[in-house]
């Protein structure tokens, strides 16, 4: 078997174990929609819709019809929703498929209603709402047009109602105008029994309790056992991180004092030093400005990067290792016995933040599944 060089390895029953936790702790009223979306946040798509139905999930969202498809693939027989904009075209692959697509425009509505009366089929829709993000949706001040365009509309059944909060973390003020004007128009009309009716995600759980009109609530970043903010309500909950990041040493080597080390020449050495070259770089999803001031876990020591990480090979400095070969592993993401490198920190010293760097790790980075079901 050829040696891996740059690899994840994703623990499948830390992700169920998240799952139990996650809906144990919210409120009974609310259905847990599973967020998939891109590639399952770089987890893998099938192998993480496969254990979370194992774990008693019964719906999912994803960003496009494409990303269906491959849940298609797994099997039929839980709602699929499509969070992304339907472009031209796509409403004609709606009808009898069972996904779910959001409306955001009045455009995508009559779209979708001509593609229902062409195959006779109703379909299921959720309804966004734009109550501040500025991005998809139908302007709050125009949900009473759009629901009057609906209710004319004898193939479209609206089943859902949703909004996303564009800064829940950082501004609760702005964050409870978004949710007071979606809870105005809920108040303010008659709408269908058993709606589905969201706002939240993993980064702003804070009111649910106190607002009882909103029945689900979607995650993504949470199952995958990362806090959003590390004042996340869902701190105190006992998450584990399912994915680790590792690659191995190419290479080792002694250079003196004075040798300028990458491109750029920005790191000179100090002293004399041994270095281990790596055999990943950021063709594996591995950030530029985390070479400013990151570090990896070598032999459960902690040892600096030096230099501008490139494609293929990072350097770090080894030389507090009395001894350390090519060939042996190395942490990028993940725990030794005592040093630990969180995705958090990881991202936060990549001036970025977990979802980019999870979605970021390429394809030439292999997945390796630990602890599946038989």
């Amino acid at each position: 078997m050829i040696p891996l060089r740059a690899w994840t390895e994703i623990d499948l029953s830390a992700y169920e174990r998240n799952l139990k936790n996650i809906k144990n702790a919210l409120p009974k009223h609310l259905e847990l929609i599973s967020v998939v979306k891109a590639d399952a946040y770089g987890h893998g798509l099938p192998q993480i819709v496969e254990r979370s139905l194992q774990s008693g999930i019964k719906a999912f969202a994803v960003a496009n019809i494409h990303e269906a498809f491959e849940i298609r693939n797994i099997g039929v027989g839980w709602p699929i929703l499509l969070l992304g904009a339907l472009l031209p075209g796509e409403e004609h692959f709606i009808p009898n498929s069972d996904f779910i697509p959001t409306v955001s425009s009045i455009d995508e509505l009559n779209r979708l209603n001509k593609a229902c009366e062409l195959s006779n089929a109703s379909v299921d829709i959720h309804l966004k709402v734009d109550t501040g993000m500025g991005r998809l949706g139908i302007w709050f001040e125009n949900f009473d047009e759009c629901l009057n365009l609906i209710s004319g509309m004898k193939l479209i059944n609206l089943s859902g109602v949703y909004t996303h909060f564009s800064d829940p973390i950082n501004d609760p003020e702005f964050t409870f105008l978004q949710r007071q004007r979606m809870q105005n128009l809920l108040d303010s009309h008659l709408l269908p029994s058993g709606l589905k009716v969201h706002a939240d995600n993993s980064a702003s759980f804070s009111e649910l309790y106190q607002y009882p009109v909103f029945n689900a609530v979607r995650i993504g970043l949470l199952q995958y056992g990362v806090l959003p903010y590390e004042q996340c309500e869902f701190a105190e909950l006992n998450i584990s991180p399912t994915l680790s990041f590792y690659t191995k040493i190419g290479l080792i080597k002694k250079l003196p004092k004075g040798t300028s080390i990458s491109y750029g020449r920005k790191h000179i050495l100090k002293k004399d030093s041994k270095i281990a070259i790596l055999t990943a770089g950021y063709g594996d999803g591995i950030p530029i400005a985390y070479g400013e001031n990151g570090s990896v876990i070598i032999r459960d020591q902690l040892c600096p990067i030096l230099g501008q990480i490139t494609m293929d090979q990072i350097i770090v400095d080894v030389s507090q290792l009395e001894a350390v070969d090519a060939g042996e592993t190395v942490t990028l993401i993940g725990s030794s016995k005592n040093h630990n490198i969180s995705l958090e920190a990881f991202s936060k010293k990549s001036n970025t933040i977990p979802w980019e760097i999870l979605c970021s790790i390429t394809k030439r980075v292999n997945r390796v599944y630990i602890n599946p079901r038989g």
